[in-house]
């Protein structure tokens, strides 16, 4: 076990994390302007693209981590950047699903294609990346379920 000992920001693997992940914010700002989107507009999209059904909001934000206050005025931007549909079910007008748009699906490969080029630009290679991609997904698992355990003795 870690013996850990907060004394220098630079040492702190939160810091760490912050700071790539507004580096990351940037990075894909840039890489995202010309299709007028944002990084968690792009997220959003990357979940319509893999799933390629109507979603409900409640199964986006459970997978992209972020509750209906949020991930609602981004939707809006969305269906008015024409990126998706939001239809209300005829059975419940509770539930609203998102569908992409045609557009949507039309500019699915140029986006992945210009995120992919940007991203060579870091130059890590794939041992680097998958090793990364799955050490910050293990430090995520174990923060949600301590996150949950402490939430439950509230």
């Amino acid at each position: 076990m870690l013996d850990h000992k907060p004394y220098h920001l630079e040492d702190e693997l939160c810091f760490a994390i912050y700071s790539a992940q507004k580096s990351y914010n940037k990075f894909y700002s840039e890489a995202l302007r010309q299709f007028g989107l944002t990084y968690p507009q792009y997220i959003t999209m990357l979940v319509l693209w893999e799933e390629r059904r109507p979603m409900m909001i409640k199964e986006i934000g459970k997978r992209l981590n972020l509750d209906t206050g949020t991930l609602t005025p981004l939707l809006k931007r969305l269906e008015h950047n024409g990126w998706i549909t939001r239809t209300r079910s005829g059975v419940d007008g509770r539930r609203v699903y998102l569908e992409l748009t045609p557009m949507a699906k039309e500019k699915e490969k140029s986006v992945k294609e210009a995120v992919s080029y940007s991203f060579r630009l870091i130059d890590m290679d794939s041992d680097e990346y998958t090793t990364s991609v799955g050490l910050l997904h293990r430090i995520a698992t174990k923060l949600n379920d301590l996150n949950n355990i402490l939430e439950d003795h509230k």
